[in-house]
């Protein structure tokens, strides 16, 4: 067997492997791709933990009617950071480390496509995290912008403003080639005989969430571009008196915002689409149709934005055609839950800590859909429009829709990462009050809004206190509850009862890499010629 001409000898590629760098070079330098899925996992995890103390101020002021703990100013900053931390730092970087993780290994790849890049993309989220934070303590801070950072406030603001600018910007780049480095790797690295259509569903989602984060990022990029010219370069991009139109950024945000909530959706479908089958013991029911049904929904998702808008004094046909346009992403939507559901019919349920994160998800995604078709239709909008209503509708699929199917994720593939079993007594006790005081904080919500509380506000009329008291208690009993987390995380790395091969026995789907062989060409070793 000769080397391929040009090539070192095969076993040159070994020379250097003992001065392979340690400690913490390695994980800087690293192209691992478990390392870096790990580095994505943590670092989402801390910014979960630092919106989540921002979240924690919020409720603290929002305890009863009158100012207690935090300046008005302060507590618009803490809305408006509690949302791009949680969006930008924890949700999104949390699914693209499960990608990392598992996609060569469900398609039988050696690693990633772009294995340096995939680096790249990692270290890029910190720099951008801690300008986001830090924007904080520049003058004029993150303001009160909220999350969507409106003009004219956005063009308006001091220095906080551009370090928040800079962060999205940096933010966007390392989604971008996270998702190149994704669709590549998928299209282009499945072992032999995997064809798409045999893909695990996590593997679809991802796909399909990658070419949606290439088609929004540059979108957001521009907005906030288009802000940072009139900060400081004399446009009128969204200044009225100069001919721009501030209403034009709210269409340029929301083409990017709303296919950014199935951004992060979409991969926790698919993970919810792994887990269910796995534990209901049988394959997962109508797999085309789930196919068919996400790719539906990411395509829906362009043409519904200004469903964000309709107080903004557009036309009633553009209301008219955004309402139904809105009403029709419930078509692919029921047709997902129906296949789950229908995946659970008849199978022989067991009930671990994945499969419980994922029927809540289940239940309480569904929830958070039904109250989305309410908001969806135009006059009960304008009444709802910038009230509670619309913070518990979109908490309920963020939270019970992307983190609890997070949470199912880590505790389904733990045993795989580790080869330890996390406590599953603990693991249950993590879920049940993570959906009592989830329901606690946030059910509730739906009564204010109701009742008129506009959210972003400080203080409020007596009427609301009760409701705000118990949803300012079960916030801080979930925030309290994902400190157990930590824990059973942490114990289970440690150490703890072995796993084994299949840690959920005999659960069909389970199989951890692809049964057909590996590729030839792993990468490491120039690929040799018989």
């Amino acid at each position: 067997m000769a080397a391929i001409p040009g090539h070192a000898d095969a076993s040159h590629g070994h020379e250097h492997d003992h001065h392979h760098p340690t400690g913490f070079m390695r994980w800087v330098t690293t192209t691992n791709h478990k390392d870096i899925g790990s580095m994505y996992l943590w670092f989402s995890f801390a910014m979960f933990l630092v919106g989540g103390v921002m979240a924690l101020v919020i409720r603290a002021e929002l305890f009863q009617p009158g100012l207690q703990f935090v300046e008005p100013e302060f507590f618009n900053q803490m809305t408006t950071l509690h949302g791009l931390i949680m969006v930008f730092g924890a949700i999104m970087p949390a699914f693209v480390g499960f990608a990392n993780w598992q996609i060569p290994l469900m398609i039988g790849a050696s690693d990633m496509a772009f294995a340096r890049m995939n680096n790249w993309s990692f270290w890029l989220l910190p720099p951008a995290g801690t300008l986001l934070v830090l924007s904080m303590f520049m003058p004029g801070g993150s303001g009160g912008v909220g999350w969507t950072l409106y003009p004219p406030l956005s063009t308006q603001m001091g220095i906080g403003m551009d370090f928040m600018i800079f962060a999205v910007h940096i933010l966007g780049m390392s989604s971008i080639m996270g998702s190149i480095n994704i669709i590549t790797t998928i299209l282009n690295m499945r072992a032999p005989g995997m064809t798409l259509m045999k893909m695990p569903l996590f593997c679809w989602t991802w796909l399909i969430t990658a070419y949606l984060v290439i088609a929004v990022m540059p979108v957001l990029a521009g907005a906030v571009t288009m802000i940072l010219c009139d900060r400081h370069f004399g446009t009128s991009f969204f200044n009225a008196a100069g001919g721009g139109d501030p209403v034009l950024y709210q269409h340029v945000f929301w083409f990017f915002g709303h296919p950014e909530v199935y951004i992060i959706a979409i991969p926790a479908f698919g993970v919810v689409s792994q887990i269910i089958p796995a534990f209901s013991r049988k394959p997962l029911f109508g797999y085309a149709s789930m196919v068919y049904a996400t790719s539906s929904i990411a395509i829906l998702s362009f043409i519904v934005w200004a469903h964000h808008m309709y107080t903004t004094g557009m036309p009633v046909a553009g209301q008219l055609y955004f309402m139904y346009a809105t009403m029709l992403i419930a078509v692919p939507t029921g047709v997902k839950v129906f296949n789950w559901v229908a995946t659970l019919y008849k199978g022989s349920l067991t009930f671990e800590a994945p499969m419980l994160f994922s029927l809540g998800f289940l239940f309480l995604f569904t929830l958070g859909g039904f109250s989305g078709l309410v908001l969806s239709m135009t006059a009960v909008d304008v009444q709802l429009h910038d009230t509670y209503y619309v913070v518990a509708h979109f908490h309920y699929v963020m939270v019970a829709g992307a983190l609890f199917s997070a949470f199912g994720a880590v505790y389904y593939w733990i045993p795989k990462w580790t080869g330890h079993m996390y406590d599953e007594g603990l693991a249950k006790l993590h879920f049940w009050l993570s959906l009592i005081f989830f329901n606690l904080t946030f059910f509730v919500q739906h009564f204010l809004g109701l009742a008129g509380m506009p959210r972003r506000i400080p203080d409020y009329a007596q009427q609301f206190a009760e409701f705000n008291k118990i949803s300012s208690i079960g916030a801080f009993g979930f925030g309290l509850t994902q400190l157990l987390f930590l824990y059973i995380v942490i114990k289970c790395i440690k150490g703890g009862p072995k796993a084994a091969a299949k840690p959920w026995d005999g659960a069909e789907g389970l199989e951890w890499t692809v049964p057909s062989p590996a590729p030839y060409h792993t990468f490491e070793t120039p690929p040799v010629v018989k």
